[in-house]
């Protein structure tokens, strides 16, 4: 089933597929204000998603006609969230890239998959699961309580302040030196989050958001 074609500003952003994943992602693009055109073949996923974002249409995404004929070509961004089917992940890649899409996302489920999505015309290749899994991994076994890790091995944590710190400056505890992690913020129960200063003093129930390598990170988490 086809809808009207869409007229989309610099910021717009089709998602295709919208399951678990793609659902996310496009709720969470509108939220933020973006213009989200959802994309999916099956009728059930289409009729949840209508009182959410402001277009969803009935589609075939692997055809590149019935991309057209939806003005898809004229997003600046597009996000391929399909992961079970991966012939029609492929192609909706496919599709996009030949409609001149400048930034185009896409879910992968494994290496491989990620692989063939680069070559057909993926700038960025996502796995959610990998990723997921990583982060609940430094949760579970660390006194990490939220933690993002970049690519080149340099993460963004938030910890409860380690018994080494408490009461002291951070200049005093000199966390760049002994720990080769910077302190970015603090949180203090009943105030609002503050950048760390040199004479900023670490108490007791503090949360910290600390910076660094992964590895300095959770040692440093780890201390007493």
């Amino acid at each position: 089933m086809l809808g009207k074609s869409f007229t989309p500003t610099p910021e717009s952003v089709v998602v295709i597929g919208l399951g678990r994943f793609g659902s996310a992602v496009a709720k969470s693009l509108a939220q933020l204000g973006h213009d989200v055109l959802g994309l999916d073949e099956n009728a059930d996923l289409v009729q949840e998603m209508a009182g959410t974002l402001t277009h969803v249409v009935q589609a075939n995404t692997t055809n590149v006609e019935t991309l057209r004929q939806l003005n898809v070509g004229s997003f600046s961004h597009g996000v391929v969230a399909i992961g079970s089917d991966l012939e029609a992940s492929v192609l909706s890649v496919l599709a996009l890239s030949e409609l001149g899409v400048p930034d185009i996302w896409a879910k992968a489920v494994t290496e491989r998959h990620g692989k063939i999505l680069q070559r057909t015309g993926a700038h960025h290749v996502v796995y959610p699961e990998v990723t997921m899994g990583e982060r609940v991994a430094h949760l579970v076994t660390s006194k990490i309580i939220d933690f993002i890790e970049f690519d080149d091995d340099f993460a963004i944590a938030k910890i409860r302040a380690p018994g080494n710190v408490l009461n002291k400056t951070l200049a005093q505890s000199e966390l760049r030196r002994v720990h080769n992690v910077t302190v970015v913020g603090i949180k203090r129960p009943g105030e609002d989050f503050t950048y760390g200063r040199p004479d900023t003093m670490v108490l007791q129930g503090d949360l910290l958001i600390v910076a660094g390598p992964t590895r300095q990170i959770e040692a440093f988490a780890g201390t007493s």
